[in-house]
C-alpha cells in the first residue's frame, strides 16, 4: 500500500482538508507528515486536531519548534504568527484538549528512518516494537522536515544545483538512497548528479526511482506553497516511484480568515492567491 507525504499544512484547514478527502478517495490509509503543521495560518487547532488523528507520525518543523520553544531567526510576520499560535493553543478551555495538543508537539520526531518494501514505505519496527520482516530489494527511506543535515532548520533550494554543489554533496554523503523534505515548499526531486526536477518537468508528476541513484524528493506544501502554484501539494510514495499530486482548495476562505487576525499579516493571506 503506497504511503501519502504531506508536508508545511500551515494552520491551513481548507487545504489540509481538501488534501486528506483527495487521500481517502485514492483509497490510502496511510498518512504521514514532515512537520510545519502550525504557523502562519489561521487554523492551528483544527489542523493539528487533524494531523493527531490521521497520521502514522509527524516530524518537527521550524515553526511547530517556534510555537513549542522560540521562535528564533523568523521574519516580523512569522515570529508574530508564532506568538499568536501559541495564544490559540493556551486559551483552549479544555485542559485535556489544551495538554493533547502540547504533548503532540513535544512528541514530534526530528527524524524517521524507513525503507521502501514491495507494497509502499513501510515501518522498521511492528506494533509492538520488534523489528519487522524485511521485504526483499527494499530501499532505504530517510525522512527529515529541513535536510539530512540539519533536520529542522536547513533549507535545500533548487537553486543549490548549481550555486551550492558542495552543500548538496555533503548532504547526498548522509542519504542511502531516498531522502523525504519540506520546508523549502517548493516540490520537485534532487539527484545526486546534482540536478532538481520540479514535478513539470516530469511524465504526469512521476519520477522512477533508479538503482544506484539517491534522491531527496521535496514534496511541497499543503497550505503554503511557493512554486508560482497555488493549489495544495502533496505526494504519494510507492514501493518503485513517487507521484505528486496538486489539488484546488478555497484559498479565498483561508486569506479571508488571515486578514481577520490583527496578529497575522495581510501578505500571509495575499501569497496564498500565488503561490508565492
Amino acid at each position: 500500500m503506497p504511503t501519502a507525504v504531506i508536508s508545511d499544512i500551515h494552520a491551513n484547514a481548507a487545504a489540509l482538508k481538501a488534501v486528506l478527502a483527495d487521500i481517502d478517495t485514492k483509497g490510502i490509509s496511510r498518512i504521514v507528515c514532515l512537520g510545519d503543521t502550525v504557523g502562519y495560518g489561521p487554523d492551528p487547532l483544527e489542523c493539528v486536531d487533524l494531523v493527531m488523528q490521521r497520521v502514522a507520525w509527524c516530524l518537527m518543523g521550524n515553526h511547530d519548534y517556534g510555537v513549542l520553544y522560540e521562535p528564533t531567526n523568523f521574519n516580523p510576520g512569522a515570529e508574530s504568527a508564532a506568538f499568536w499560535t501559541r495564544e490559540q493553543f493556551d486559551r483552549e478551555p479544555d485542559e485535556k484538549r489544551r495538554a493533547s495538543r502540547y504533548e503532540f508537539l513535544n512528541r514530534l520526531k526530528v527524524r524517521v528512518q524507513e525503507r521502501i518494501g514491495a507494497d509502499g514505505p513501510e515501518p522498521l519496527t511492528d506494533a509492538n516494537g520488534s523489528a519487522a520482516a524485511e521485504s526483499a530489494h527494499s530501499i532505504p527511506l530517510l525522512a527529515v522536515h529541513g535536510s539530512p543535515r540539519k533536520p529542522i532548520n536547513e533549507y535545500i533550494f533548487p537553486e543549490d544545483v548549481l550555486n551550492a554543489t558542495d552543500k548538496l554533496e555533503s548532504i547526498f554523503d548522509k542519504v542511502a538512497r531516498v531522502c523525504i523534505v519540506g520546508h523549502t515548499h517548493v516540490p520537485g526531486v534532487f539527484t545526486d548528479e546534482p540536478d532538481f526536477y520540479p514535478p513539470t518537468e516530469l511524465s504526469n508528476g512521476k519520477f522512477t526511482f533508479q538503482e544506484n541513484e539517491k534522491v531527496v524528493i521535496n514534496v511541497g506544501s499543503v497550505g503554503q506553497p511557493r512554486d508560482r502554484d497555488p493549489r495544495a501539494s502533496y505526494v504519494i510514495l510507492h514501493s518503485d516511484h513517487v507521484q505528486f499530486v496538486r489539488l484546488p482548495y478555497n484559498v479565498e476562505s483561508t486569506a479571508s480568515k488571515i486578514k481577520a487576525i490583527p496578529q497575522l499579516a495581510d501578505w500571509l493571506g495575499d501569497r496564498l492567491y500565488t503561490g508565492q
